[in-house]
């Protein structure tokens, strides 16, 4: 009878730790969202294998439309090219600073009916964890928008060798963050409609 009863409060001392657990995770989570901000001062300083490893795997863990996962990632660290691709983009002003790029590709030839919009939809998807995990890292990230740019996304393709058939929907810039930028509050109330518009 006392084994059993040991057993009983061990498994409810577990149920509570793994509860706790999915509590700190949530908070966790929502702290990372919080956080996220667009990064454009980095120190300069090099973004390791392991996180860059860690932050494309959290892109391929976004829902796509029948999960056909129509994207593909370049990821860039060498200065030379990081160099290059900034020659075309101005609004990648951090670029020359940061320690990766990870450029998130469209496939609408992979997409759900072929769809150009299902693509971006899915790739933008795919972005958005990118950001959010190279935020849970501890890193800075900043989208650079190619698509819908034709200009830009002949660039991206030409620097990059991207075919003619792929979007290159962004340019995101990855680096240790000097501090500088800071999260923005975008809560709305009034942005809110609640049962109808």
């Amino acid at each position: 009878m006392r084994i059993a009863f040991i057993c009983l409060v061990a498994a409810l001392l577990s149920a509570g730790a793994v509860s706790a657990k999915a509590a700190d995770t949530a908070k966790d989570t929502f702290s990372v969202i919080h956080s996220r901000k667009s990064v454009r001062s980095f120190t300069g300083a090099t973004v390791g294998t392991e996180d860059l490893d860690k932050i494309i795997r959290a892109g391929m863990a976004a829902p796509t439309a029948v999960n056909k996962q129509p994207w593909s990632f370049v990821v860039v660290t060498d200065k030379q090219k990081r160099d290059a691709l900034g020659a075309g983009l101005p609004n990648a002003r951090g670029i020359y600073k940061a320690g990766a790029v990870i450029v998130v590709c469209a496939e609408p030839e992979i997409a759900n009916l072929k769809s150009k919009d299902f693509a971006v939809i899915d790739a933008s998807l795919a972005s958005e964890n990118i950001l959010l995990a190279t935020e849970a890292l501890g890193l800075g990230g900043h989208w650079t928008a190619s698509y819908p740019y034709e200009e830009k996304m002949k660039h991206v393709r030409s620097v990059l060798g991207i075919p003619a058939n792929v979007i290159p929907l962004n340019v995101i810039l990855i680096g240790v963050p000097t501090g500088e930028d800071k999260p923005k509050d975008k809560y709305r109330k009034d942005k809110i409609h609640l049962e109808k518009w």
